[in-house]
């Protein structure tokens, strides 16, 4: 069960290592664009070209879904970035469902764990599998893996490659639970005594306004923990009394240095850089995008300028 392209990777492990995948649960078709054109999910798009049968369920209740959900006697099911299954789905299976979450659980419960692991400016995340149960993320522990966030790193990378270890963790806890080897754990377990649990609640178009009362190394995380989507946006006057326009920010760098600007004054040459002040320092914007224009270097965007 799942939709988007973080989801295929974990089914594509799956069929090429032989297990028998007996169906494909995924989200029903969405209308897009301008022509409002039917939009298959990632996960359709995979099931289609290696033949799976496919339930697209408008609700997860539904009689006539559930039925044909059981008549698959699947042993097992999976679950990777799809919805919040009710217990008469997630219960139904004899060795029952677990899910696969891009976080080092319990920390980062929600629906955006890989965003808000960068805007808080953590060092390193991971994937979780573990069982579902009646509250959302809190399950028992199978396996957990963790990798380091680096400096460089954005939504976009740790995106990718918490895909592709957790699709290497579907195949190893599904190995464990047919051994019946999986000695699933409570999450309190994983819990450091005093530590502070932090939630990845979803995000919206005002969560990523850009807020320009945080430090230059705040605003850096909030805009990599953004990109390259849903990308951080300010509004930003490139001169005195003029329009704002809105720019969507993708990378920049910091530069921690005093100076007398007020927060969020945009300093620039209007040819060569374009900065943002905070209370201690500079965000050097390196890579954006105008409205109606394709993604660009700021400094192209500044020639452009009138």
């Amino acid at each position: 069960m799942g939709t988007p392209d973080f989801a295929v990777e974990s089914l594509r492990q799956l069929i090429e290592n032989q297990y028998n995948v007996v169906g494909v649960v995924t989200m029903p078709d969405k209308q897009s664009g301008r022509g409002h054109k039917l939009q298959f999910s990632a996960v359709k798009t995979f099931a289609l070209e290696h033949n799976l049968p496919l339930l697209q369920p408008e609700r997860l209740k539904d009689e006539r879904f559930l039925a044909e959900l059981k008549s698959w006697n699947a042993d097992l099911q999976i679950v990777v970035a799809f919805r919040m299954l009710p217990e008469i789905v997630w219960a139904m299976p004899p060795h029952g469902t677990f899910n696969l979450h891009a976080s080092l659980l319990p920390q980062y419960r929600g629906a955006a764990p890989i965003n808000w692991a960068i805007i808080n400016g953590e060092t390193q995340t991971g994937c979780t599998t573990f069982f579902l149960t009646h509250e959302i993320d809190t399950g028992k522990i199978i396996l957990q893996e963790k990798i380091p966030i680096l400096q460089t790193d954005n939504a976009g990378t740790i995106h990718d490659k918490l895909m592709k270890i957790g699709a290497k963790m579907v195949c190893q806890t599904v190995d464990l639970i047919e051994k019946n080897e999986a000695n699933a754990v409570e999450q309190n377990v994983f819990l450091q005594k005093n530590e502070e649990l932090k939630t990845a609640p979803k995000i919206f178009r005002e969560t990523c306004r850009l807020n320009t009362d945080l430090s230059v190394n705040e605003a850096f995380n909030f805009v990599r923990g953004l990109s390259p989507y849903p990308a951080v946006w300010a509004e930003i006057c490139i001169k005195e009394n003029c329009e704002p326009i809105i720019l969507k920010i993708f990378e920049t760098e910091k530069i921690i240095e005093n100076h007398n600007f007020a927060n969020g004054t945009f300093v620039s040459d209007h040819k060569t850089f374009a900065k943002i002040a905070f209370y201690d320092g500079f965000l050097l914007l390196k890579s954006i995008q105008a409205p109606d224009k394709k993604r660009m270097s700021a400094e192209e965007w500044l020639r452009g300028l009138r």
